[in-house]
């Protein structure tokens, strides 16, 4: 095996044993991502130089003895909308193209604590909005699994590195499903944690109460250790909880003997494909297999959270692009006489044909006479949603559902129709709106070989009962013996 195929909790080990090196393992990664990239196309930007240099030391450092974290050297990729001090932050915009953070997110600061080495900045749709990584500005990712399909979005360049072997594991941001979609379509763990658990600081803002980060991973191990890294209560960000922190890796237990799972008949109704839905079934009789009481329940308010997020998440998101003017930073028109101009040549350039459509939904629906229409009546159907989740955690420990309707569709099957593309998230906006944790788990493939995934649904900061359920499946099946074949490639 090559170094690039362990999750990292093997080359932890390898490392503790002497085995290999962080110089080894980053070199390994960097091989791989010249032979597969030119491929999938998952990286906006690599940072080799930068990457081996740091690992050099940390060798160093190990070699003299010296106390390091077990995560010391162990490298990651970065989904291009979180910021890295000095090094480009582009949201795959061209409104953004050249601009260089100032500083650092909150989750690299962590990372930064633990010495992780950067690989590079992933690519993804504009600004995250799109469910398919074909509205990047740069460049549309390809699946690993069959390159003439998406990989998901919008963190189909953390998701598609992961799948190839191009990163043990990658950060990603979930405001509708944009971790746990991917995930699914490239055959990956993802995982969206409650909101407010992880700090958004320097996360380019899509909807800022919906936008949450988390891990992209191989397995459910790595998505624990991944998470106790990064969060914590953090005061620049107004939305962070401050909770007790806990070890995730503890809940890392082959057992869901007594656990209560329902099994919300909405999600396998009209909409999900006959394939998902054979897979979902079954996986709910393999949990009933292992001791689980599976139940169907059902979740009738959730046929309206599509509308709900659509509305509030285009409303935040025409507010917090309403920055980029083409006078602070980011991309400015050279067209212009006046002020009015430089407004309107630098955004209708700089600002791609998807984010320009979600601008003006969201300035509409904040308008006067409009508002209490939509973002009010929104906001008031996101409580109903919010209460519908409680009263079924009383009762289910997690709720099973599917993560996406379908399997990966062609490139351009779905970019003339941008409703058809929206219903993509139909399975992950509602916890979006919940503010929930959520996760993909890998579980079997369609017949044309592509990943299928199912989703777990907890109680916020119940994010223990998810991995306990993830990783007991996990032991008991074995999707990761499937491998991404590369086929396809005619785009």
């Amino acid at each position: 095996m090559e170094l690039y195929e362990y999750t990292v909790h093997e080359l932890i080990e390898k490392l503790e044993k002497g085995e290999t090196t962080s110089e080894e393992i980053t070199k390994s990664y960097f091989k791989r991502i010249k032979e597969v990239e030119p491929k999938v196309k998952a990286y906006v930007s690599t940072l080799e130089e930068e990457a081996l240099e740091k690992a050099k030391k940390i060798d160093e450092k190990r070699k003299s003895g010296e106390v390091l974290s077990k995560f010391a050297g162990i490298p990651i990729g970065i989904k291009d909308n979180m910021c890295i001090k000095g090094t480009k932050t582009t949201c795959s915009s061209k409104m953004l193209e050249n601009f260089v953070a100032p500083y650092n997110a909150t989750v690299i600061e962590k990372l930064n604590s633990e010495d992780l080495v950067y690989l590079g900045k992933l690519n993804m749709d504009e600004f995250a909005m799109g469910s398919s990584t074909e509205h990047s500005a740069f460049f549309i990712t390809h699946n690993p699994w069959d390159l003439d399909r998406v990989p998901g979005g919008s963190s189909g360049g953390s998701a598609a590195a992961v799948a190839a072997n191009m990163a043990p594991w990658t950060l990603g941001s979930d405001t509708g499903g944009s971790i746990r979609q991917p995930s699914s379509l490239c055959g990956v763990v993802g995982l969206k944690p409650t909101y407010g658990l992880v700090s958004r600081y320097g996360l380019v803002a899509f909807a800022s109460s919906l936008d949450q980060i988390g891990p992209i991973t191989k397995d459910v191990t790595d998505s624990a250790m991944l998470l106790n890294l990064i969060v914590g209560h953090d005061e620049k960000d107004s939305t962070s909880m401050d909770i007790e922190k806990k070890d995730y890796t503890k809940s890392l237990v082959n057992n869901v003997k007594g656990m209560k799972i329902g099994l919300p008949k909405e999600y396998l109704g009209e909409g999900i494909n006959e394939e998902v839905k054979k897979a979902v079934l079954d996986v709910a009789k393999k949990y009933e297999e292992m001791g689980a009481i599976v139940e169907d329940c059902s979740f009738d308010v959730g046929q309206y959270a599509t509308s709900v997020y659509y509305i509030i998440a285009d409303a935040e998101a025409s507010s917090n692009l309403g920055r980029f003017d083409g006078i602070r930073y980011g991309y400015r028109s050279e067209k212009y006489d006046n002020l009015k101009d430089i407004y309107r040549n630098s955004r209708t350039e700089g600002f791609g044909p998807e984010v320009k459509r979600r601008i003006m939904v969201g300035t509409y629906v904040l308008s006067s006479g409009y508002y209490d229409a939509y973002y009010k009546k929104a906001q008031k159907v996101r409580t109903v949603i919010k209460d519908a989740y409680n009263k079924l955690f009383e009762k289910y420990d997690l709720l099973l559902t599917p993560t996406s309707p379908t399997t990966a569709f062609k490139i351009g099957e779905k970019t003339e129709n941008p409703l058809e593309m929206y219903l993509a998230d139909i399975c992950t906006v509602p916890v979006n709106i919940g503010g929930l944790p959520g996760m993909n788990i890998p579980c079997a493939l369609d017949s044309n070989g592509m990943p299928i995934g199912f989703q777990l649904i907890a109680k916020s900061f119940n994010e223990e009962a998810i991995f306990r359920a993830a990783y007991t499946y996990e032991q008991n099946t074995n999707f990761r013996e499937n491998k991404p074949s590369f086929k396809g490639g005619n785009n």
